[in-house]
């Protein structure tokens, strides 16, 4: 009987242990899942929207004063390559390899210019976004970030 009872103390003992490992390991995992699934609380949203004019001017000062605004309200940079931004039509820009600093943001325009760390060129001779429109923010996965959809005057925030 002395054996199997210290069979049964060993056979607790490894249980419990593990069972305490396991307890140890779970926040971990649930945090580590956390970070990796965004979803809606990524820190990279449209910001602000400047939509094209009724007048349908199509010089390059006018296309480049239509743009869309991504800011990064999160302390670290991200790589938003692979990112796209669409209408509501489904034009469509592709962030190529480009890096939003933390705290920061970065005007997509319509039309054509040089790309700078605060500004990029969709290098499109018309306009995109009209007065009636949605913005869509998606990551390199397709997943949507955010949306911002405005009517007229009226501006509304949907993220």
């Amino acid at each position: 009987m002395s054996a199997s009872l210290a069979t049964r103390r060993a056979v607790t003992t490894v249980l419990a242990t593990a069972a305490l490992i396991g307890a140890a390991a779970l926040p971990a995992s649930a945090d580590d899942d956390r970070r990796e699934h965004r979803g809606g609380q990524s820190s990279v949203v449209i910001s602000d929207v400047q939509y094209g004019t009724a007048g349908r001017d199509r010089s390059a000062r006018a296309l480049n004063r239509e743009w869309v605004e991504v800011k990064n309200t999160g302390r670290r940079s991200v790589n938003l390559r692979g990112f796209t931004l669409t209408d509501r039509q489904g034009n469509r820009y592709r962030f190529a390899d480009f890096r939003l600093d933390g705290r920061s943001s970065v005007k997509v325009h319509t039309g054509q210019g040089r790309d700078t760390r605060h500004d990029v060129y969709q290098d499109r001779r018309h306009q995109i976004w009209d007065e009636r429109d949605t913005a869509t923010l998606r990551d390199n996965r397709g997943n949507v970030i955010d949306t911002d959809s405005w009517n007229g005057r009226r501006h509304h925030r949907n993220g």
